[in-house]
């Protein structure tokens, strides 16, 4: 796939994940796909979910699940840099929402997909651990 085909892919599977349709995210993700997030980040450790999750199902299940119980509103996603390098695309944004404790959420992320055949395969989560432990747990 040529890159703005894998960077269409990749802002087509963030409309995926916004759904909250389990087969619609699951489709976007190969049968191998893993997401590995920083060990111990505050959603993983408040949703009580691991921070690598392998497989369509796992993730789709976060996602469509999981995801809600703790950003419970106002959830926007931005896009500030997109870029990639063969099967490889990188995407900087910053997530806000509403906490499901009432309290306002804002951090930066960074996402590193690794795609096959125009569906993600790997993706690592990078985001600022601290500040997200901050605005979770006060």
């Amino acid at each position: 796939m040529t890159p703005e085909q894998n960077k269409q892919a990749v802002a087509d599977a963030w409309k995926a994940f916004a759904s909250r349709d389990r087969q619609r995210i699951e489709a976007v993700f190969t049968e191998d796909a893993e997401w590995l997030a920083p060990r111990g980040n505050a959603t993983a450790v408040a949703l009580g979910v691991p921070d690598h999750m392998i497989g369509p199902a796992a993730i789709a299940r976060f996602l469509a699940e999981d995801f809600p119980r703790l950003f419970v509103a106002d959830v926007a996603v931005s896009f500030s840099h997109l870029w990639c390098d063969g099967d490889t695309v990188i995407l900087e944004e910053r997530m806000q929402a509403t906490l499901a404790g009432g309290k306002p959420y804002d951090n930066e992320y960074c996402f590193v997909f690794e795609l096959r055949e125009g569906r993600i395969a790997r993706m690592r989560e990078y985001m600022d651990t601290r500040k997200g432990h901050a605005a979770i747990f006060g």
